[in-house]
């Protein structure tokens, strides 16, 4: 069993790196900030999302949070005048009100979103930006399939409880949740077709994500045992067309929550 099978590597590994942080720019487009002293980047990973954000407040203390070393090293090798910190976004309290708290592809890790969103946006400074992009493709054969062979008598015990999507709500939810305690607030979703390429390119893609805790809970045979089953049904729900590309269709949630002016 591995406790931290977490890879910036992977996670980057061949064209996945443009299509992960393709959302990043997608978000950034929207948030209505144009000067700011003090960013953060929740979930910073391997510092793909907080890079644009420097680059978009170049003036700004710019922080990236992660509570994965691994991460935070890649990120601090690869970004030089970001500062990048190791703390759980959970119980994480900026050190001075935020101009914006961006936080791409890693709230869906975090339980409880009602207290979770109420608390970041308080953290905000008046007219403050809280900006967040999370998958919500957990209906696609992707990550259903894990689910499903998560409930087969030799992985249920283990992986009950344990899977990727638990926490992330539907658009009315957050509307809801956001609209008496923001200024205002935007919610879209997209999907985006990303075209992948190579052997098994979804089961490269999930490798970095949504297989994280099947590899935590599982040890190496029965991980191997999982992934092999997965990897079938994989190819029939996401063939290789002739010329080598398979389409994998992947959905995103988009949130901007302006914090109450002053």
């Amino acid at each position: 069993m591995s406790s931290n099978p977490w890879n910036p590597e992977q996670y980057l590994k061949g064209t996945m790196g443009d299509l992960r942080t393709r959302p990043v720019f997608d978000l950034l487009a929207r948030v209505p900030v144009d000067t700011a002293t003090s960013v953060y980047d929740l979930g910073c990973g391997p510092g793909n999302s907080t890079a644009p954000l420097k680059a978009r407040w170049p003036g700004a203390t710019v922080t990236g949070i992660d509570n994965n070393p691994a991460m935070l090293e890649k990120a601090r090798d690869s970004f030089a005048g970001i500062t990048f910190r190791e703390a759980d976004i959970g119980t994480w309290e900026p050190d001075d009100p935020a101009d914006v708290i961006f936080a791409n592809a890693a709230l869906h890790w975090v339980p409880d979103h009602a207290r979770l969103l109420a608390r970041l946006l308080g953290f905000l400074r008046p007219g403050g930006c809280l900006a967040i992009q999370q998958p919500n493709n957990f209906a696609a054969p992707s990550h259903a399939l894990i689910g499903e062979i998560a409930r087969d008598p030799r992985f249920r015990d283990r992986l009950k409880g344990k899977l990727l999507g638990d926490f992330v709500q539907d658009v009315r939810f957050y509307h809801d949740l956001l609209r008496p305690i923001a200024d205002a607030v935007d919610i879209w979703e997209t999907e985006y077709a990303q075209p992948l390429n190579g052997a098994d390119p979804v089961l490269e893609w999930v490798r970095g994500t949504a297989l994280l805790p099947v590899e935590t809970n599982l040890d190496r045979d029965d991980f191997s045992a999982f992934v092999s089953v997965y990897r079938e049904k994989l190819r029939t729900a996401y063939p290789v067309a002739p010329d080598g590309i398979t389409l994998f269709p992947f959905r995103r949630m988009f949130i901007i929550a302006t914090g109450t002016a002053a």
